[in-house]
């Protein structure tokens, strides 16, 4: 029996998170093992008129990457990257593989060298999301994904579509009161010039005169649920605890401190994984830049899953990323990543912007 959901899931990401219109060239980037969502977007894009492209991965292959590749094959940036990054309109890649810890062994080193490799194409793939390629991702319920947030399959399925609205009547004009309701708070901090950011072994200070704060909406993310903007650059100064591990390419990073002067990490420690975070933050001259500052609203999120694109919009939360800047916040630092890593604000975290209380225990009071 079809499971319907993921057929009113593929409607919300070709008619609402893409607007796929005739004439769209569209690519779907996925595992195997997301094979009904697949098919389902597949349909629904082919029905709206456009060209439809499937990037499928075989699980293993990335393993094999990095643990057999010379230093050659390291430094490839393969002619299909550049096509992808040129010819296609919208690109929507779907999360979910059969192992989530399938590069926990691989060499911190490796990691470091092929995300400078890919760092000029990662950054022309930014760029062109916040112009006129439409992008988006979203997660396929698997059981290995369920096993990381430590629930069933069909429990890990229920939190899935229950926080994408998908068991809603109607979830794409849901979404649509979502992001008027979010808009109204980006409007409010479009205003403001600087914020101050204070929890456990948390204060935070930065500048963000003059950029725009993003409404994510479902579109960019599915689901979402989370505002966000850009510090400047050489603004941020302090220090932050990120309550969460740090997750990057499937590899925890746990208790994660990072001080900052005059906008750049001057310290950092971690109780696990500390290797990988000092390979990442030497990555480029960029990693070690506040690239984003984002506060979650999603409060149909209230668990922590070991997976960023439902952890970083976690209700009462916010995050930072380090690298790159997402979307169109006016910022300017580049790199080769962008790494979000997570803050618990409910129990006593406050948030000033221009020295006004806007925040407080998880919740705007604007």
């Amino acid at each position: 029996m079809k499971d319907q959901r993921i057929e009113k899931l593929a409607k919300v990401l070709v008619n609402y998170s893409l607007s796929i219109k005739e004439g769209d060239y569209l690519l779907i980037r996925a595992s195997d093992i997301c094979k009904p969502l697949i098919k389902a977007v597949y349909k629904e894009a082919i029905k709206k008129g456009a060209h439809v492209d499937t990037e499928i991965k075989l699980s293993g292959l990335e393993e094999i990457f990095f643990k057999e590749a010379s230093e050659e094959q390291l430094e490839y940036v393969k002619p299909y990257y550049e096509y992808m990054v040129e010819k296609y309109t919208a690109v929507l890649v779907l999360l979910g593989d059969y192992n989530t810890k399938n590069l926990s062994n691989v060499d911190s080193e490796k990691i470091k060298k092929y995300s400078k490799t890919l760092r000029d194409i990662n950054i022309r793939f930014l760029k062109r999301s916040q112009n006129d390629l439409k992008t988006c991702g979203t997660q396929f319920p698997t059981n290995s994904s369920a096993q990381e947030a430590n629930m069933s399959l069909e429990e890990y399925e229920e939190f899935v579509y229950n926080a994408g609205l998908i068991n809603k009547d109607d979830p794409i004009n849901e979404w649509k009161k979502i992001s008027k309701k979010q808009e109204r708070i980006c409007n409010i901090l479009n205003e403001k010039s600087t914020l101050h950011i204070k929890s456990k072994d948390t204060d935070l200070q930065m500048n963000i005169k003059g950029r725009k704060w993003v409404n994510s909406d479902g579109k960019t993310n599915f689901p979402s649920g989370e505002v966000y903007t850009t510090p400047i650059e050489n603004s941020v100064n302090g220090y932050i605890r990120f309550s969460y591990p740090g997750i990057f390419m499937g590899r925890e990073i746990e208790d994660i401190r990072l001080e900052f002067k005059d906008g750049k990490v001057i310290k950092a420690t971690a109780t696990k994984g500390e290797d990988l975070l000092h390979s990442l933050l030497e990555s480029d001259e960029g990693a070690k830049i506040l690239g984003e500052i984002a506060v979650g609203t999603n409060y149909g999120i209230d668990k922590f899953t070991k997976n960023m694109l439902f952890d970083e919009k976690l209700g009462g939360t916010i995050h930072a990323a380090l690298g790159s800047v997402p979307g169109d916040t006016k910022g300017k630092n580049e790199s080769g990543i962008h790494w979000d890593m997570l803050c618990d604000m409910k129990n006593g975290g406050e948030i000033f912007a221009d020295g006004k209380l806007i925040y407080k225990n998880g919740e705007f009071l604007i």
